[in-house]
């Protein structure tokens, strides 16, 4: 009975496997011809820069959060590292800390330190993993809680507002028509994609999330590796905090990077990466990120309540899940 019910089986396999590696881009299509049947001015050049803007943050967290999940770990960290980084900048740039009256070279050393710290935080959450051997969830746990503790005393709770132009052009500018933080956005995806596909390191960090045991036998410096993967997403998620602070004209400690670690995950998971790792795609987390906020923007600009957008975002997860395990098991 068994052996007879296989050739039933097959046929499905393929539909899974095609679905695990395309699903993504056909339900972004499909939304974005309902948005142009159903949505109002969804094609206006005000909507496009309304959903690019709003999802180059999640993308740039996501896409450090995409190397660690490939590793086989996870970070939770990154929105508390975005609230350090975005509670820093302005104490420098203002003045705070070091007192520095040239604009630029305040600006310039806000950024630099601020992302730095950021990466910095990150590669102690590597440091735990690699060196005690402590579970990703559990070391990224610390930074977690701790991280946005550590950004509200540095602050002492106080809202920093500011208006310094040099600063705030990294989240209001534009280059040539566009958003200076989609360029960013751009070039962190560009670069990710390359040196996951195309260097030695990023056939390590496959490797390592793959089979850690066999890459450690094969030479792979695992320890190092895992270091340097949280260290880039500790950086991308500080970058990602000064974005934040530099379009909100302020830093609030409180409110910078909040839930920024679960939208980084969502993403990571409806863009197709196997969440046990050994698999990654830095497109299809963009594509990810795209799905889940023109799927928000529908829902809103349709008259459907914030709250039922995240029940839809939870579903589109299980969706994305389900798929994967099916593909793996053909």
């Amino acid at each position: 009975m068994a052996a007879g019910s296989r050739p039933s089986q097959k046929p499905d396999r393929p539909i899974y496997a095609f679905l695990d590696r395309y699903a993504t881009l056909i339900v972004l299509v499909l939304l974005i011809l309902l948005n142009i049947a159903i949505t109002p001015n969804f094609l206006s050049v005000q909507t496009l820069n309304v959903n690019l803007t709003q999802v180059c943050t999640i993308v740039i967290v996501a896409v450090g959060m995409t190397l660690v999940i490939a590793t086989g770990g996870i970070d939770l960290s990154v929105g508390s590292l975005m609230a350090i980084a975005g509670a820093l900048a302005p104490m420098i740039f203002m003045g705070k800390i070091f007192g520095i009256e040239h604009v630029g070279l305040a600006v310039g050393l806000a950024i630099i330190l601020s992302v730095a710290v950021a990466g910095a935080l990150g590669a102690f959450n590597g440091w735990l993993v690699a060196t005690f051997h402590i579970q990703p969830i559990v070391a990224t746990l610390v930074l977690f809680i701790a991280g946005r503790g550590i950004a509200q005393v540095m602050t002492n709770g106080n809202l920093q507002v500011f208006s310094v132009p040099e600063f705030q052009f990294i989240g209001l500018g534009r280059i040539l028509g566009l958003p200076f933080q989609v360029i960013i956005m751009a070039v962190v995806v560009v670069w990710a994609a390359w040196m996951l596909r195309r260097t030695v390191f990023g056939r390590q960090i496959l490797a390592i999330g793959g089979n850690e045991k066999a890459a450690e036998l094969a030479g792979v410096p695992v320890g190092r590796v895992k270091i340097a993967v949280y260290a880039i997403s500790g950086l991308l998620a500080g970058i990602a905090g000064l974005i934040v602070i530099a379009i909100n004209s302020a830093s609030d400690a409180n409110l910078v990077g909040l839930g920024m670690e679960l939208d980084a995950i969502a993403a990571v998971a409806v863009g197709g990466t196997l969440l046990s790792g050994g698999r990654a795609s830095i497109w299809g987390t963009l594509l990810g990120a795209l799905t889940i906020q023109i799927v928000r923007y529908t829902l809103l600009a349709n008259g459907v309540p914030d709250a039922a957008a995240m029940v839809v975002k939870a579903a589109i997860i299980i969706a994305a899940v389900w798929i994967q395990r099916k593909a793996r098991a053909s």
